[in-house]
Parts: C-alpha cells; structure tokens; sequence
C-alpha cells in the first residue's frame, strides 16, 4: 500500500463528502421556502440508499468482471458485500477506499436529478426511483466507461473504455449526461408544477452561492481523485478544473447581462456549475488554455440552453437538463475538438491535427449514454406513477412540500 496515494484519497473522500451538503444548499436555496428542506432530503436519501446499494451489488456490477466479455455489465457476484475490501492487498489504493469514491460518485449523480422534480414528487416515490435508477441505469453505464481491462486480460470492463476508446476522465457521460437525460425524462413524465409559468423565486441566494462555493471545492476532489494518486497528474486535473470554472462564470455572466441587461447570484452559482460540469470529462485531456475554451462554450451555451424548457414545454425546476446534461455533452465533444496529446490523457482533438477519429468517439458516447438513460429512465417513471404514484396532490403542492411530507419548517422564526 502506498501510504502517500491512501492519504491523498482519503482527504479527496472528505472533499467528494463536502458535496452532498453542497448540492442540497444549491438546489435548497433555488427553491421556494415551503419546499427547501424537501429539495434537501433528496439529496441525503439519494446518497443513502444509493450507498446501501453499492455495498450489496453496486460495486460488484460497476468493477465486476464483465458478463460474457461484453462490456456491459459487471458480474453481479464477484465483489457483492464487499468482504474484499478489509483485505490489506498489495494495491496503490485499498480497495475499501476505492470503493467509498466511487460510491460518493454514484449517490452524488443520483442526487443530481432531483432538481428537475423540484416542489412536486412525492419524497417516498424519490427514494424508490433513486434506488431503481442506480441499479438499471447508473451502474451498467458506469460500468461501460469507468471499468478499465486489467493489464493481463484476467478481467474485462466497460466497451465505452475499452471497446470505443472514447476520453471521459471523472463523468462526463456516466454522471452528468446520465443524470441530466434521466432529469429530463423524469420531469416531463411528472409533469409541470403548479407555478410553471411564472417567474421562479430563489428565496435564498446566499445559501445557493454556499452550495455552489462547496460544489466547487468538492470538484477538485471529484476530477482530481480519478487519478487515483498524488502527482502530475491529479495536479494537471486541479488547474483545468479551476480555469474552466473560472472561464465559465464569466461567459455565464456576460451572456446574461446580453439577454437580461443585468447579472444575478444564481447566474455566478450555475456558471461555476456548467464549469465543472463540462471540465469533468476532459480535465486531463485538455490544455490550461483548452479548459479555458471549455469553460467559456459551456458557460455561454449552458445559459442559452436554460431557456430551452420553456420553448420546448418542459419543467425542468432547477436546470439539471440545460447545466448537466448539455455541459456534459459540451466538455466530452471538446476532448474530441481541442484535447492535447502533451496532456495526461494522450489523445489529439480535431484543432492539433488528431482528426475526426477521436470526435467521432467521444459522439458515440454521448449517443449511446442519452438514448440508453432516457429509454430506461421513462419506463422506471412510468411504472412508479402507474403503481405507487409519483406526484404530491395540488393541495399538498400549493401548501408545500415540506409541511404536509416532513413537519419541518426549513425556518422557524417565531
């Protein structure tokens, strides 16, 4: 065991931990104060039951063998309790603390739909499709981009890594394409809320701004940790990471400020967000002035994006359709346009004389994540609203979620 890469990636277990409060400030400070601690809960149930699942088989089918040497699926069995995981193996990284990462990874981006069912879904129907959606959906595509062949060939992963090639460093598509389809799917089959139409109201921007600041500094552990060790590497990921945010905020900004005339926190909040979001993917993949690039197309188009939904007809609350899954997109087709041989990942985009070879990847992979995600995730949604039902009735809705579901004020101020 390597002592130094194990305090590494414990302290970035405490970052990625930093992001469960960090996202329900976010979302929570979006929403109106009759459904702030509902937005909340969401994103700690997710977390939990998630974190559950992965113990039992989450692991086992993310990092299993692969079924046939297809690349589909990870064998059901072959970590399942994770018994393997108290063994003091001669590994760089200990496999218990592997496993903890990677199960930040999974709750964090089932948490990260819950935005786009803001106000309306029913708390328990949440918490069955949170645990639904990880096993069909989030673990299989995990599987297909994060579970890498072994050097000897004794073990088979995912075809999106090993099959197609195609870049995607911390998540591009096996997190925020994922959740960002899954957000969409999930709120058009939900429905639109009772206010849909009217100007959203934040009721508290500092704590949305919070969020975002513990967003952003859990990032760095999010991108930074897949590398799996304390050295260039995971160095070169922190500062793509930084100046792609930082680039984004400012395109974010200076698009609303064109379509507005006027500049908000929420706007500084969801573009240090569609940032990261985008950086994900190709943080080791793209030069310091590449992730600038990255930055400032997915800042100024996740803005435009936003506006989508009310072209288009659906009620996406929090913006998880225009943030993740078209930053998502963004960042993985930029690998394919200006990533850098000379970076840790190796591959040349379009713009250093790479070819459409690696564009053309990178597109199949997006391909294959959206239409995957968004067939599986609307038969999840629909058997939940034909068998438990998923929606709170409009009495609950216009009284609040967080009264009639949890008895919890988010403010008492009496």
């Amino acid at each position: 065991m390597d002592t130094g890469t194990t305090a590494f990636m414990l302290a970035c277990i405490i970052g990625l931990t930093m992001m469960i409060p960090g996202l329900a400030l976010f979302y929570g400070g979006m929403v109106s104060v009759k459904s702030s601690i509902n937005m909340m809960m969401m994103t700690f149930g997710a977390v939990a039951v998630v974190g559950v699942l992965w113990v039992f088989f989450g692991y086992s089918m993310v990092f299993g063998n692969s079924y046939g040497d297809a690349g589909l699926l990870g064998s059901i069995t072959e970590y399942a309790g994770l018994g393997e995981a108290i063994a003091d193996g001669e590994v760089a990284v200990p496999l218990a603390l592997f496993a903890v990462f990677q199960a930040l990874f999974a709750g964090i981006t089932v948490a990260l739909i819950s935005g786009a069912v803001a106000d309306r879904m029913k708390f328990g129907a949440w918490m069955a499709f949170a645990a639904i959606w990880a096993v069909l959906v989030y673990f299989p595509v995990a599987h297909w981009v994060f579970a890498f062949d072994s050097a000897d060939g004794s073990v088979i992963g995912g075809w999106i890594a090993n099959d197609l090639k195609a870049i995607d460093f911390a998540g591009g598509t096996a997190v925020h394409i994922n959740a960002g389809a899954a957000a969409l799917a999930l709120a058009v089959i939900l429905g639109k809320r009772a206010t849909w139409g009217q100007a959203p109201r934040p009721h508290n921007v500092p704590l949305t701004l919070l969020g975002a600041g513990l967003l952003w500094a859990g990032w760095y552990a999010f991108n930074g940790g897949s590398a799996l060790a304390a050295n260039n590497a995971s160095s070169v990921v922190m500062l793509t990471t930084f100046l792609a945010t930082c680039a984004a905020v400012l395109a974010w900004l200076g698009v609303e400020q064109l379509r507005t005339g006027h500049t908000t926190g929420i706007g500084a909040a969801s573009g240090a967000i569609a940032g990261l979001v985008a950086i994900t993917p190709s943080c080791a993949a793209v030069s310091p002035m590449g992730s600038i690039v990255v930055g400032l197309v997915a800042g100024g188009l996740c803005q435009l994006a936003i506006g989508l939904k009310d072209k288009l007809g659906y009620d996406d609350t929090l913006d998880v359709v225009g943030v993740h899954l078209v930053g998502g997109i963004i960042g993985t087709l930029m690998i394919g346009l200006v990533g850098n041989a000379d970076m840790p990942s190796g591959v040349d985009g379009l713009f250093y004389g790479g070819g459409l070879e690696q564009l053309g990847r990178q597109a199949a992979a997006v391909v294959a994540v959206l239409a995957y995600t968004l067939i599986v995730t609307s038969a999840i949604a629909l058997a939940l609203k034909a068998t438990i039902g998923i929606r709170i009735s409009p009495e609950d809705e216009e009284a609040g979620i967080d009264a009639k579901s949890h008895r919890d004020p988010a403010y008492d101020l009496v």
